[in-house]
């Protein structure tokens, strides 16, 4: 799909959860055509003309000053991703720079890996936009285990597993929230990164083969995801809830290191100590055979 249909279809999108009465506008005429806001009352609110706009939600915002695209996004109420994401539209259809033009790629610094395996309380993962598991510490590894089996020389990517593994639904309990999540940071990926092979290779793969992902998709929702809590099914450990936060490398442009935490004295805390003794025992027994 063209950035220029991703822009027709996000700024249709979120005009269409907007009612009049939310915009502060009187409902003029009982029956609407259209759910939410016309384009007329779009253009109104954000203080341009009515085909000025029409232009804009037909995919033509390059040469649109950062005063109409905040306009636009004021007059649509985006959120903090959603402002982010129509900005990352307007620069790739202008094909201007992007604000990390340098996106990381190869083996990760030995002293980012060191940082990561430092974390021993904590599962972690190092991954990129896409979603692929670039390094996870033990456990990280131990948390994600069923990610990690049988993926053969395929790259771990979480997308891939939840949408197109049988065993993904199970692993991920909280499924809506899960399946919200993951699409939408994609599609804020590929608005940072439209030129991305990679990414649009993996998008065309789920889209053909998952009827969930493509449904999701279409809604073209974006979001930013620092920090909250993460449910997992683990096959050994049972059901966990943790806290998460998931900080971005500034030495690797394009990659977010992610890790898992519980209060102390806590359920959670205690399932976590059990994961921890389970991947010792798994690398005793890995090491014993290499042996």
């Amino acid at each position: 799909m063209s950035t220029e249909s991703d822009i027709r279809e996000f700024l249709a999108s979120r005009r269409a959860k907007i009612t009049p009465r939310q915009a502060g506008l009187p409902a003029y005429g009982g029956n609407r055509r259209v759910p939410g806001l016309r384009r007329e009352e779009v253009a109104l609110l954000a203080g341009v003309s009515v085909d000025y706009y029409v232009r804009l939600e037909r995919g033509h915002l390059a040469g649109a000053s950062e005063e109409v695209l905040d306009s636009v996004a004021n007059a649509l109420r985006l959120d903090d991703a959603e402002r982010a994401h129509l900005y990352d539209l307007a620069r790739a259809v202008a094909r201007r720079p992007a604000r990390r033009t340098k996106r990381a790629r190869g083996p990760l610094p030995d002293s980012v890996l060191r940082v990561l395996h430092s974390m021993t309380d904590s599962p972690a993962f190092i991954r990129n936009g896409r979603l692929d598991i670039l390094a996870a510490n033990r456990l990280g590894r131990a948390l994600y285990a069923p990610l990690f089996a049988d993926h053969g020389v395929q790259r771990v990517n979480i997308a891939r597993f939840q949408f197109l593994d049988p065993a993904g639904r199970d692993f991920f309990p909280d499924w809506e929230e899960s399946l919200n999540t993951t699409v939408s940071l994609l599609r804020t990926e590929a608005g940072r990164a439209p030129g991305d092979s990679d990414l649009t290779g993996l998008i065309g793969e789920l889209v053909t083969r998952s009827e969930e992902f493509r449904t999701a998709w279409a809604q073209h929702n974006v979001r930013l995801h620092h920090t909250g809590r993460k449910a997992v099914r683990h096959p050994v450990i049972g059901e966990i809830s943790l806290d998460f936060d998931a900080m971005e490398l500034p030495s690797q442009p394009g990659l977010t290191l992610t890790a898992f935490s519980a209060e102390p004295s806590t359920p959670a805390h205690d399932t976590l100590r059990l994961l921890a003794a389970w991947a010792a025992s798994e690398d005793a027994s890995a090491a014993a055979d290499r042996g």
